[in-house]
């Protein structure tokens, strides 16, 4: 179980025929997936949230201190230097590792306004509905911002070179553990719930992310219904392979679900075609992965200029067992970019400190996207 859960939401007639929304948060016990195993461990707005400017390095004009040294000292330098020992990596952070498996990847032609790789972004995640799922809900919408803007600070000062980018990531259609009318095990967000949210970024210098959890809907469905607003320029996509069970037909929540790559290119492909329709920057589409069998035939997902994927790691729980996912299902099948879920809960719950941006950017290669529930 990731520590997200699910909602079931009932909509209530409120006052003049406005809908609101009474949502239950639904943990479920993820104890296999579609044909797989594994259990995943793993309101008034504040003042805008400004992208850190990057931090200029100080330059001075001081003396090259090699070249005063004389020859011997230099030699006994080298000397120390050749017989001191590598240095021992722990999971996830050994750069010859990942350079085995193909990092850096070649990337297609950076396209005007292409977000990554010159920042990083620092996202909030969740629904607004429930106090549970994620950081969207569980403070109301002042305290959030200024909670998001204290990890944005610690991002900037940890890599000054990556210019750091909020973002709030609402999941904008929520698997279900019961049917609902339409049968399909997800209940998508009414627009006003959309549109407060991304309200709220905007007002605040953020990126939206809508994040999608199909239930029993295949994506080729669902995901058009969202060009309304995936059609903005500072809107991006999330996929979560966890929650679509289409094939399967298992209840959310109790199975864990898969994405194929050509799901995953369908998406891509929808989403290069709104750049090209409506004249848009590339968009940064999130693909969560904690399963080897969360994502399937990895090899076989197009990268293209207009659409930049991030696989993001977002399993929860030890800080080994974090690096260990990273490294067995980001770095060893590798597609574009890089991305890394902290919970501020359940990553903590038995006793274990969550892991600090220094200590994230030790990893190879370095998430440019990061998430915290």
């Amino acid at each position: 179980m990731n520590g997200r859960g699910f909602l079931v939401v009932r909509l209530v007639k409120v006052g003049g025929g406005v809908l609101a929304a009474a949502a239950l948060l639904m943990p479920g016990l993820m104890l296999g997936g579609c044909g797989s195993s594994g259990a995943k461990t793993s309101q008034a707005a504040g003042p805008p949230l400004q992208a850190v400017a990057t931090v200029q390095q100080q330059h001075s004009s001081t003396v090259n201190v090699r070249q005063r040294q004389p020859a011997a000292a230099r030699q006994d330098k080298a000397s120390s230097a050749a017989k001191a020992p590598a240095r021992k990596y722990i999971i996830g952070e050994d750069p010859a590792f990942a350079a085995a498996n193909g990092w850096p990847v070649k990337t297609p032609a950076q396209l005007p306004g292409s977000i990554l790789p010159a920042h990083r972004i620092v996202a909030y995640y969740g629904n607004p509905l429930s106090k549970k799922m994620g950081c969207l809900g569980e403070y109301d919408h002042a305290e959030m911002l200024r909670h998001l803007q204290r990890e944005v600070v610690k991002w900037q000062q940890a890599d000054p070179g990556h210019q750091v980018q909020p973002a709030l990531h609402l999941v904008a259609t929520v698997a279900q553990g019961v049917p609902g009318k339409a049968g399909l095990y997800r209940m998508v967000m009414p627009d006003k719930v959309v549109n407060e949210i991304y309200d709220l970024a905007k007002a605040n210098h953020a990126l939206l992310f809508i994040d999608i959890q199909t239930g029993h809907e295949n994506i080729r469905t669902l995901l058009p219904r969202f060009e309304w607003i995936l059609k903005n320029p500072d809107v991006h996509l999330g996929m979560d392979p966890e929650f679509n069970l289409c094939t399967c037909k298992k209840v959310p929540g109790t199975k864990i679900g898969t994405y194929d790559a050509a799901d995953i290119n369908f998406a891509a492909g929808f989403l290069e075609g709104l750049v090209k329709k409506y004249q848009l920057p590339p968009k940064v589409f999130i693909v969560h992965r904690f399963t080897k069998n969360g994502v399937t035939n990895a090899e076989k997902i197009r990268p293209r200029p207009e659409v930049q994927i991030v696989m993001n790691m977002d399993g929860w729980g030890a800080p080994w067992l974090k690096r260990n996912s990273y490294r067995e299902y980001v770095v060893k099948e590798p597609v574009e970019y890089t991305g890394f879920k902290l919970f501020y809960h359940n990553d903590t719950k038995k006793g274990d400190s969550m892991l600090t941006p220094a200590e994230v950017l030790r990893l190879e290669p370095k998430p440019l996207y990061v998430q915290y529930q």
